[in-house]
C-alpha cells in the first residue's frame, strides 16, 4: 500500500512539474531570402536557458522560408498543438505581419524581429499582442538622416523592394528627411528576384542626388549597390540594417566598400566607448556567442533580448496563473508591457502599453564598411540622456 501511495505521490509531482513547463515557441526564416538573418536567430536560440523563474522551459522551433503563408501555418500549429505561452519572431517584416491575425486570435504575445514599425503601431486591439527587440523604422531613419545632414546631403535618391518593408521605410525616410533639408529626389522599386536593376539604377543617377538608400533585406540589397558603382554613382550609399551580415559583405566584395547604414550599436559592441548603456550586456552576448558560432550577429542579439525581458517578466506572470493558460498569456503580455530601463545588448528598453518596441536613439548607431569590415561612424549622445 505504501508503494502504491507513493508512485501516485510521485506522478502526481510529475503532473504537477509538467503542467508548469513554460513553452516558447520559434518561427524563424532559417531559409530563403530571410535566412541570413533566421539562421544567427536559430544559433542564439541553442543559447536560452531551460530554466526560468523555477520553471522549465521548453522551445519548439520551425522555419517559416521566409514565406507569410508558412509563417501563418507554424504559428497557428505552434498555438494550436504546441500550446505555446509566447512567441519569438518571425524573423522579417512581411512574415511578422502576416501572422499578427493569429498571434491576436490565439492571445499569445509575439516577439517580431521585423523592423517595419507597421508591426506595431499604430496600437490597436490585435497589435496589442505584438512586440518588437528592433528599433522602429523613425529610430533607423533619424540616425541616417542625421549622419546625411553632418556629410552636407541635401538630396536623396531611393530604391526599395516592392513589399511593405520597402514601403514602410521609404516612408518614414521621407518624412524625416525634409525637416533636415534633404529633398528626396527619386524613388525607385525593384522585385526580390530580379536579376537587374540596371533601368532604375539609371534613372537615380540621372536625378543626381547626393546619396541613395537601398531599402532592401540581406543579400538583395547587394544588387542595387553592385549596379550603382558599376555604372559609376560616386554619391554616398546608405543601406538599412538588414544588411548587417557578413554574407552582405561577402557578396558585396570592393563594391560595399565605403557605405553606410543604421543598426543597434551591439554589432560594433566592441568600438562602443566605456560607458555605452548597452557595452556591459553586449559583451556578455559576445562571450556567450562567438565561441560556438564566431561573430556576434546583431539578429542573434535580438534573441538573447528577448530571452532576457522574458527573465523579467516571466516571475510577474507566474504571480498570476499557471503556464499553459490563457490567464497566463495575458498576464506575461502584461509583464512585458510594464519592463523598464532593461539595458540589453541591442538597446535599453522600456514598453509601454502605446509603445511596444520600448527602443530610443541608444539602441541605433550609423556604422561603414571599411576594409571589409563594419567601422563604428556615429551614436546617440549617451552622456546627455
Amino acid at each position: 500500500m505504501k508503494t502504491k501511495m507513493l508512485v501516485l505521490v510521485c506522478l502526481l509531482v510529475a503532473a504537477l512539474c509538467a503542467s508548469a513547463q513554460i513553452t516558447i515557441g520559434v518561427d524563424l526564416s532559417t531559409s530563403g531570402p530571410g535566412a541570413a538573418l533566421g539562421i544567427p536567430e536559430r544559433n542564439a536560440v541553442t543559447l536560452a536557458p531551460d530554466m526560468i523563474a523555477g520553471q522549465k522551459v521548453k522551445y519548439v522551433v520551425y522555419d517559416d522560408a521566409s514565406d507569410p503563408s508558412r509563417a501563418v501555418q507554424n504559428v497557428k500549429r505552434l498555438i494550436s498543438e504546441d500550446k505555446i505561452d509566447v512567441l519569438m519572431g518571425p524573423s522579417i517584416t512581411v512574415t511578422s505581419l502576416g501572422v499578427i491575425d493569429a498571434v491576436s486570435e490565439g492571445r499569445t504575445a509575439m516577439f517580431s524581429y521585423g523592423s517595419a514599425t507597421a508591426i506595431v503601431s499604430p496600437m490597436d486591439a490585435k497589435k496589442r499582442w505584438v512586440f518588437k527587440v528592433g528599433a522602429n523604422d523613425d529610430i533607423y531613419s533619424a540616425a541616417l538622416t542625421r549622419h546625411m545632414g553632418r556629410k552636407g546631403v541635401k538630396t536623396l535618391g531611393i530604391i526599395a523592394t516592392d513589399d511593405p518593408f520597402g514601403e514602410s521605410n521609404t516612408m518614414e525616410i521621407t518624412k524625416q528627411a525634409t525637416p533636415k533639408g534633404i529633398k528626396v529626389v527619386a524613388v525607385e522599386k525593384y522585385q526580390k528576384g530580379d536579376t537587374s536593376v540596371t533601368p532604375q539604377v539609371l534613372k537615380l543617377m540621372k536625378a543626381a542626388p547626393d546619396a541613395i538608400y537601398i531599402i532592401a533585406v540581406g543579400t538583395i540589397a547587394n544588387l542595387p549597390n553592385y549596379t550603382l558603382v558599376d555604372r559609376g554613382y560616386k554619391g554616398r550609399i546608405y543601406h538599412t540594417g538588414s544588411v548587417a551580415n557578413d554574407d552582405f559583405l561577402r557578396v558585396g566584395g570592393k563594391s560595399v566598400e565605403g557605405v553606410f547604414l543604421a543598426q543597434s550599436p551591439v554589432f560594433v559592441y566592441d568600438q562602443l566607448p566605456n560607458g555605452y548603456p548597452t557595452k556591459a550586456e553586449a559583451l556578455a552576448f559576445a562571450k556567450a556567442y562567438q565561441p560556438k558560432f564566431g561573430k556576434p550577429s546583431v539578429f542573434a542579439a535580438q534573441v538573447w533580448d528577448t530571452v532576457n525581458i522574458l527573465k523579467l517578466a516571466i516571475p510577474e506572470a507566474l504571480k498570476k496563473a499557471k503556464p499553459g493558460t490563457v490567464e497566463f498569456r495575458e498576464a506575461l503580455r502584461t509583464a512585458i508591457e510594464n519592463v523598464k530601463g532593461y539595458k540589453g545588448a541591442m538597446a535599453v528598453f522600456s514598453f509601454t502599453p502605446a509603445d511596444h518596441t520600448g527602443v530610443d536613439e541608444l539602441g541605433m548607431a550609423v556604422m561603414r564598411v571599411e576594409g571589409g569590415t563594419w567601422k563604428l561612424e556615429d551614436y546617440a549622445d549617451f552622456k546627455r540622456k
